[in-house]
């Protein structure tokens, strides 16, 4: 990845930096633990983006009005993320250090836990399986649509056993 800017001089590096945080904290191997065991995953990924959000901001010597303002929170909730009181900013704000550590390099590196390869085996295995239950389901269709047509030449013997009786009997 492309060297980015810790202190933002405009929009662009502001957007830069903002997606270096988010990336850069999401490919944690521990925040992808938190994200998959947390109850509320959509609110916890927006505090995540928020506090990203907030910091790029800060670092570009935005007031937090003004944080507040383009981000869609609360001067409060801006605050709250700025002063690390968040679990999501305190996650944004240790990937800041290594960017500032790195001197702004980021590299993103996937866990191994959904490498491509494990992925893919991952998804063999499911087809597999899908595969196995839509044979499974195809051949009790098939049980099921005989039993049907049973059914169904019995229930027309009935009728022309029930059509002879009325016309005997009238």
């Amino acid at each position: 990845m492309a060297e980015v800017p810790l202190k933002p001089m405009g929009k662009e590096d502001i957007r830069k930096l903002e997606l270096a945080l988010i990336f850069g904290t999401l490919f944690r191997s521990d925040v992808i633990e938190r994200i998959r065991n947390a109850e509320d995953r959509l609110t916890w990924l927006d505090s995540l983006v928020v506090a990203a959000a907030a910091l790029a901001r800060e670092r570009a010597g935005y007031p937090v009005s003004r944080i507040a303002e383009e981000v869609g929170r609360s001067e409060a909730t801006i605050r709250n993320h700025l002063q690390g009181k968040t679990e999501a900013s305190k996650l944004v704000k240790d990937t800041y250090n290594l960017l500032v550590k790195q001197r702004g390099v980021l590299e993103l590196k996937l866990p191994e836990e959904i490498s491509g390869k494990e992925i893919s085996s991952e998804l063999e295995s499911k087809v597999k399986y899908l595969e196995q239950e839509n044979e499974r389901l195809r051949i009790r269709i098939d049980e099921l649509n005989n039993k049907l047509e049973a059914t169904r030449a019995k229930i027309e013997k009935i009728k022309e056993i029930l059509k002879e009786a009325i016309s005997i009997l009238e």
